[in-house]
């Protein structure tokens, strides 16, 4: 019963101590480099379906990435799904949250079509669009506009906003 509780104390201190900053941080990077990869998946190991959806859909985003470094076809598949399943969970349980969002559009950008995970790719481009000027935080708001100026989804004239 001790090691049990030990567990429990163990996983939710470790979820309370991970900092969205760095979650952002992980996540920028292992879109950008493989090897860092998973570097990003034991970051956010210990985050259920419990936690802040931010972090439930930077989990999502982290097991589609092993999609990409992941061994076979049926491996890969899994991974999607498992991931695909954390970033829908978060959407649902905040459908006006934009980080989960933000999230999404990410991984669907950057999922082979062949996969066929791209359909709320313009709702979500609609919804970061129309929700950019209320974001309070300053590091999220740079965050996302660092993916902005950088997606090929966003036209010159609508990365603008991040002006």
């Amino acid at each position: 019963m001790k090691f049990l509780v030990f567990l429990i104390t163990f996983f939710t201190l470790n979820t309370l101590s991970l900092d969205i900053k760095d979650v952002r941080v992980a996540y920028r990077d292992a879109a950008h480099n493989d090897d860092k990869v998973t570097a990003f998946n034991n970051l956010v190991a210990s985050v259920t379906k419990n936690d802040d959806v931010a972090l439930v859909a930077y989990k999502g985003a982290a097991i589609t990435m092993k999609a990409k470094i992941g061994g076979s076809i049926k491996e890969k598949k899994e991974f999607l799904k498992e991931g695909v399943s954390y970033i829908e969970f978060a959407i649902e349980k905040a459908p006006n949250d934009i980080e989960p969002r933000f999230v999404r559009i990410g991984v669907q950008e950057n999922t082979p079509r062949i996969v066929g995970y791209k359909d709320n790719i313009d709702e979500d481009k609609a919804f970061i669009l129309k929700h950019y000027s209320n974001i309070k935080s300053t590091d999220l708001k740079n965050h996302i506009k660092d993916y902005i100026l950088e997606s090929k989804l966003f036209s010159d004239e609508e990365k603008q906003i991040t002006n």
